[in-house]
Order: C-alpha cells, then structure tokens, then sequence
C-alpha cells in the first residue's frame, strides 16, 4: 500500500509538470504569434515560472499591449 501512496504521489507530481511544460510552451507560441521573437529573459522567466503564473499570463496575452506589458521593463 506505501509504494501505491508512492507511486500515485509521483504520478501526480509528473502530471503536474507535463502540465505546466505544455502551458509555457503554448504561452510562448502565443507570445511568438502576437510579438514575434520572444527574448531569451522572457523565456528565462516563463521557464522558471510556477504554473499559476503561466496561466496568469496565458489570461492576459491577449490583452497585452507589449511584452511589458506581462512581463515587465525587464522584457526586450
């Protein structure tokens, strides 16, 4: 019964970051789609962003302005 609780416990932990995975990368096409090249810090921060900022910024593409918009000054 533990390594059940062990093995359910792992296969949530890799549907969870299959899950985000397919959310940067979908964020990112939309990003290419709407700004063109998307720079290497904005990339940066989508990869080391926990999920719910990825569906944060999945939200708001749409209604961004510019890449500073979602992402900050920081954005080139």
């Amino acid at each position: 019964q533990e390594l059940n609780v062990m093995l359910a416990e792992r296969l949530e932990e890799w549907a969870h970051a299959y899950k985000a995975e397919g959310e940067a990368l979908a964020l990112q096409k939309l990003l290419k789609k709407r700004f063109g090249a998307v720079p290497a810090d904005v990339l940066a921060k989508i990869s080391a962003a926990p999920l719910g900022q990825i569906d944060t910024w999945l939200d708001q593409v749409l209604d961004a302005r510019s890449l500073d918009d979602l992402f900050g000054p920081t954005a080139s």
